[in-house]
């Protein structure tokens, strides 16, 4: 099980991505992800703020997550990374009873400059929230801003973690960050499994991509882009 996941969330979160067709096999005609990899499976996890039932329950074991994982008393803010994050961060923050921010991926050039919208006194114990992790390279310009800010950041949560590349728990955690997502591609994989969206066939071709996401990409061309 992938640290920061739960025993029950997984199977859940999975079932909802999947019933609202958030998620996308293509194992025949990869997709080519932002980085540049070529992958055989897509998710798109803005979708869930155009489901209300389902966007409920989601928050509700994000709470719980919280609650479990990172305590009752243990954050003081409730931060969005531009610009998935922001619904997530928005309704997780109602929930718990928390203060809400968001981080602009950079300030924004005009007026005050500001890349953190809300307010942060220095000191603050700030949860980092956004849609997905694949590899974790995406979160360290936040965590930077709000340390920036003089506050602190132990822990950032997920709605979906890729759950394959190793890198984005080493990445944030030597930053000092916990990474907890709600949901894996093999919680998918599974899930898709069970309900027959998948026959064996596209299983296997789907796992031989999880079990090895940087051959199998390299395999079919993709090329990690670099900053």
């Amino acid at each position: 099980m992938t640290p920061g996941m739960t025993l029950s969330s997984g199977p859940i979160v999975a079932r909802i991505l999947l019933e609202i067709a958030a998620v996308h096999f293509r194992p025949d005609e990869p997709f080519t992800l932002t980085s540049g990899r070529k992958s055989p499976v897509y998710i798109d996890c803005r979708k869930i703020i155009a489901f209300p039932r389902a966007r409920t329950k989601v928050i509700q074991l994000a709470a719980e997550l919280v609650e479990r994982e990172i305590g009752f008393e243990s954050l003081d803010v409730v931060a969005g990374g531009e610009t998935a994050g922001i619904p997530y961060a928005a309704w997780l923050a109602d929930r718990l009873g928390l203060p809400m921010a968001y981080i602009r991926k950079k300030p924004k050039g005009f007026g005050r400059g500001a890349q953190i919208e809300g307010d942060m006194a220095p000191g603050a114990r700030v949860l980092l929230v956004e849609d997905l992790a694949t590899d974790g390279g995406s979160k360290v310009n936040f965590i930077n801003a709000i340390r920036q800010a003089e506050c602190q950041v132990a822990h950032a949560l997920v709605v979906f973690h890729y759950g394959i590349f190793p890198q984005s728990l080493t990445t944030l955690g030597d930053l000092g960050v916990k990474l907890h997502g709600l949901a894996t591609w093999w919680d998918v994989l599974e899930a898709a499994r069970d309900t027959g969206r998948l026959d064996a066939g596209e299983t296997a071709k789907i796992k031989a991509f999880l079990d090895d996401p940087e051959g199998w990409s390299n395999a079919r061309g993709g090329s990690l882009k670099t900053e």
